[in-house]
């Protein structure tokens, strides 16, 4: 064995080089992927409801009611039809801005629905006229605004999350 020393010199100023010489190439990585980075798809998916508006109407022991279409940069995110003795009809969209609205319908009170689907203690505000129907408006501390209606045996609710009024007023004057 030899006793002469390697031809790599170990120093602190060795040691310090490498180490910028690999936080700059790691930064480069960095800086690179962040410059050629796609945001990634939305991982909310459209859905199409129709098919399953026509089913559910078929099986529907009341007036089930949807939008024939939803306005300019809506999608539908969420539908279901839940059969049997307590039937209920769900369909979740989401605003041209990304605010949720839900539409839900079945056979409860209406305190029922407004506690299940706005707040368990909501204020109530004043009813509005929409197509000739008086419908109940409730809202809650966190931003939900919902607008409920009684026919029947049926509650019909209407809610958004920072919806204004008047743009759920729009849509349930869409349903049909």
């Amino acid at each position: 064995m030899s006793q002469q020393a390697g031809r790599y010199q170990r120093s602190v100023s060795g040691m310090i080089g490498a180490l910028v010489v690999l936080l700059a190439v790691v930064g480069v990585f960095v800086v690179s992927q962040a410059i050629t980075r796609q945001n990634p798809p939305s991982p909310v998916q459209a859905v199409d409801y129709h098919q399953d508006v026509g089913f559910a109407r078929a099986k529907a022991r009341f007036d089930l009611v949807a939008p024939a279409s939803l306005p300019a940069g809506w999608k539908a995110t969420t539908v279901s039809f839940v059969d049997g003795p307590q039937q209920h009809w769900h369909l979740g969209c989401l605003t041209d801005t990304g605010r949720y609205v839900g539409l839900e319908q079945a056979d409860r009170p209406v305190s029922s629905m407004v506690k299940a689907y706005v707040d368990p203690q909501p204020t109530r505000g004043k009813p509005v006229t929409i197509r000739r129907a008086t419908w109940a408006t409730y809202t809650d501390a966190g931003g939900d605004r919902a607008l409920v209606r009684r026919a029947g045996r049926t509650t019909t609710l209407v809610v958004g999350h920072d919806v204004p009024q008047p743009v759920l007023t729009s849509y349930i004057e869409s349903l049909r």
